[in-house]
């Protein structure tokens, strides 16, 4: 019986580090190109675990995109997390609140440089949103919370 526990808890070990999401480091020219050359619409979102905003808007993304997958619309989240938070606890944030979407985390120290790359309005607040459409040169920014309801107005204009 002893055996059976001991394997047991190891699958469970081993299957809990499986599935967990691996937090890709990227510069924001990384994400940048990400969104230049999609050849999807692509919501980009940028949050941090630490930011209630934030979290409370996450569910509504993960709930919400997916109703657009036959307009293959991408979702990529951009944590902001401090480096200390990269990328343990990131990933488990996102095991927690069941986050399937794709998280990156950005390395980058200074807002400054950033967010105005990002978009020229970007003062540093989140969450924001970048939707991005470069089939019909659709690009709108988002510099607050996208409310569910608001969120579908929102992806439907995206993939018109």
């Amino acid at each position: 019986m002893k055996k059976i526990l001991t394997l047991a808890a190891t699958l469970f070990l081993l299957f809990g580090f499986v599935v967990a999401q691996p937090i890709k480091k990227v510069k924001i020219a990384d994400v940048l190109h990400i969104a230049d050359t999609s050849s999807v619409p692509i919501v980009i979102n940028f949050f941090a675990t630490w930011c209630r905003p934030c979290v409370q808007e996450l569910p509504w993304f993960e709930k919400t995109v997916p109703n657009y997958k036959d307009k293959k619309v991408k979702l990529l989240l951009v944590s902001l997390d401090y480096a200390d938070d990269y990328p343990k606890s990131i990933a488990a944030f996102a095991k927690k609140h069941d986050i399937n979407s794709q998280i990156v985390w950005l390395d980058e120290s200074d807002p400054n440089f950033f967010c105005p790359k990002v978009d020229k309005r970007w003062e540093g607040t989140i969450p924001v949103s970048l939707m991005i459409n470069n089939a019909t040169h659709f690009r709108v920014f988002y510099d607050y919370q996208l409310p569910e309801g608001q969120l579908k107005m929102a992806l439907d204009k995206l993939v018109q």
